[in-house]
């Protein structure tokens, strides 16, 4: 049986395939995941957020962020909760973003 950590880098990796639509980034590198967790029970907790309330994929991007997760073997239940603080901006990109984007 996989351990805790694995399948948080695993859920990791399927982040990193999930892009936001107006950006050309993963939602990871983003900054849009502000929380993982895989309980002792082998629950999924993402706590997420978006560019913005009025993005376009609000309704759409949670639901494919838990449909993917729930793809990795060992994972019992995902829960996707959308967050609106702390607000999200440029800042909580990753360098890897920032680089992608012309930023650095």
């Amino acid at each position: 049986m996989k351990d805790q950590k694995f399948i948080e880098q695993e859920v990791i990796e399927i982040l990193k395939t999930i892009f936001d639509p107006e950006i050309p980034v993963n939602i990871y590198e983003l900054g849009l995941i502000y929380k993982i967790e895989i309980t002792p029970s082998f629950n999924a907790i993402v706590e997420m957020t978006l560019t913005s309330p009025a993005c376009p994929v609000a309704e759409s991007l949670p639901g494919e962020v838990k449909q993917r997760i729930k793809g990795i073997y060992g994972i019992n239940e995902v829960f996707v909760e959308l967050v609106w603080e702390p607000t999200w901006n440029m800042d909580m990109m990753s360098e890897e973003a920032k680089l992608q984007l012309g930023m650095l």
